[in-house]
């Protein structure tokens, strides 16, 4: 992009932050004899066999455990909010669009009024329709997801939000819980012990130095936020940022570890709906404390399980007086360096020639390159219940975003989901730019500069 227009575009892309949230603000009804009720639902999403698995690196073989998309509908603002989790690893440019038109549909409200979030976990699909259809088109024999399966699930999801309305529950308090999590999480980032900064503490890990390093920048709390109906529990949902991976890759579908600790919480509290979220973790993972072995995941659970347990007996009641919502539009320049990254690019590897996980991610680079193309900003939503706060970022946002967000409202519960829409790949922060990050050899669609962005917009969808 020529300096003049790329000069242009970060101006209306910081300009956009700030006006336009006005606009698209949603004022809710703050009375504290407002009447609020809470839906709570879930539906299987379990890939079938012989599916794309992480953008298509490889193909779905068996199922270790299914995958669900659960999540809660809130009414008694001007309009209901959909919060949702699923355990997929992203969902994409138009698949994202879809599924909040779907619910919102169904939960009567508007787009973006829907909050979904995927837990980014790798042994499960990746979302992108248009992708899909580059590769149908170019007789390539990559592929990202079945068009037709997506549909399916997504009507299966909608179907339960639907039902859940007719036993929804009044809500008269917050709960508000955290506990930090004890030999989980780590930042790719370390230091040598010569000094050198190094990228490569990946989920897994068995390289010595990587282990002995620090944790780095990380946020070690799990954060829970619990709905009431006076002393009656209704849902809790529970937040960490971590790479949610023990071991992938083999073609068995799995929530893996994040899933395994949700149903350990649901076991415990059965009337309970038990909603994980994962934070904003482009560039955390298990990999300090986590050497790929099967044996691991249960390990990783547990301590997850173990933090989310003491996040609900920490937890303290709050009067539920206000539901504000909003919601920020975000615009992020596409990346064009190396060369594979462009338009041209990426249209010379779908070819035969080409491997078909190469023909995925080119095929996800143009689907993301025509949305943006098209001017449609990234929604960036929040919830605002006066002492916490639901916020979700887009994509692999790098966890210094979380740390940010919690920062702009330091007196408050903020909580912060990532992987929202997932079509820019990793948003790193301008250091890892700065210090070559290997990270960012693939899956960032977007150019150096995000950082003041994703702060605006940030700011913005949080200010009181």
């Amino acid at each position: 992009m020529p300096r003049a227009s790329r000069r242009a575009f970060l101006a209306r892309s910081l300009a956009s932050a700030g006006t336009l949230a006005a606009l698209r603000a949603l004022p809710a009804s703050a009375q504290a004899s407002a009447v609020f009720r809470l839906a709570a639902f879930s539906a299987d999403v379990t890939v079938p066999m012989g599916h794309g698995m992480m953008g298509g690196a490889w193909l779905s073989k068996s199922v270790a455990d299914p995958l669900f998309a659960k999540g809660i509908v809130l009414t008694g603002g001007e309009r209901p909010v959909v919060l949702v989790s699923v355990d997929w690893c992203e969902i994409r440019n138009e698949a994202f669009d879809r599924w909040r038109d779907v619910l919102a549909q169904a939960a009567g409200t508007e787009r973006q009024c829907v909050l979904v979030s995927s837990t980014h976990v790798h042994d499960a699909p990746v979302a992108d329709l248009e992708a899909e259809r580059i590769l149908h088109d170019n007789e390539c024999g990559g592929t990202v997801c079945d068009l037709k399966f997506h549909e399916l699930a997504v009507q299966r999801v909608a179907s339960a939000l639907r039902d859940s309305l007719k036993s929804s529950a009044p809500v008269t308090h917050l709960g508000l819980g955290q506990a930090r999590v004890e030999k989980v999480a780590s930042n790719r980032r370390y230091l040598l012990p010569d000094g050198t900064v190094a990228y490569n503490r990946g989920s897994a890990n068995r390289n010595i130095l990587a282990a002995e390093a620090g944790d780095g920048d990380i946020d070690p709390q799990l954060k829970t936020l619990s709905f009431w109906n006076g002393n009656t529990p209704l849902a809790a949902l529970s937040n960490y940022a971590v790479h949610p991976m023990s071991y992938y890759g083999g073609g068995e579908v799995s929530a893996d570890f994040p899933g395994l600790a949700r149903r350990r919480r649901q076991e415990d509290l059965p009337s309970v709906a038990q909603i994980y979220f994962s934070g904003c973790s482009g560039n955390v993972t298990a990999g300090k404390y986590n050497p790929g072995t099967r044996e691991n995941r249960v390990v990783l659970a547990g301590r997850l399980y173990q933090a989310m347990a003491e996040a609900w007996r920490d937890t303290r009641k709050l009067p539920l007086e206000q539901m504000k919502f909003r919601s920020v539009p975000l615009l992020l320049e596409p990346r064009d360096a190396p060369a594979g990254f462009s338009v041209i690019g990426s249209e010379k590897l779908l070819i035969p020639e080409t491997k078909p996980f190469t023909q995925c991610l080119a095929a996800m680079n143009l689907s993301w390159r025509r949305r943006a193309a098209s001017g449609q900003p990234i929604d960036v939503p929040a919830l605002d219940f006066g002492p916490a706060q639901f916020l979700l970022l887009p994509a692999e946002a790098y966890v210094e975003f979380q740390l940010h967000a919690q920062a702009v409202r330091p007196d408050s519960f903020v909580m912060v989901a990532g992987y929202g829409e997932s079509a820019p790949g990793y948003i790193p922060i301008e250091r890892a730019w700065a210090e070559k990050d290997s990270n960012l050899g693939d899956w960032c669609w977007v150019a150096p500069g995000s950082e003041a962005r994703m702060k605006a917009a940030i700011e913005a969808a949080l200010k009181k």
